[in-house]
């Protein structure tokens, strides 16, 4: 693990032990939207992972769609580092997406 990914990594953890314990578990996805973002730093990197993390937490509200909502194996086809909105989902997570 890259030191950038051990630094997102150790933020993130310290949210969850400290501020998520506190206020328990209020994420409509599975997983939270802090596992998420761990996941998508440690497959992705700190760059597009991180953006996916930002993009997750936006859609995680009381309007949104809640459910199963996995990391993507991979990155959009369509994306490159300069244009980061694409790296978040825009629709919900359904079973033949891996088709």
């Amino acid at each position: 693990m890259t030191w950038p990914r051990a630094a997102a990594h150790l933020v993130i953890r310290t949210y969850q032990v400290t501020l998520s314990a506190l206020i328990g578990r209020q994420c409509r996805y599975f997983p939270s939207c802090s596992e998420y973002a761990d996941e998508a730093i440690e497959r992705h990197g700190v760059w597009a992972g991180g953006w996916m993390g930002v993009f997750r937490i936006c859609r995680c509200h009381p309007w949104g769609s809640s459910g199963l909502d996995p990391v993507p194996e991979r990155l959009p086809a369509d994306t490159s580092w300069y244009r980061p909105w694409r790296y978040g989902r825009r629709r919900p997570f359904t079973c033949d997406e891996g088709r």
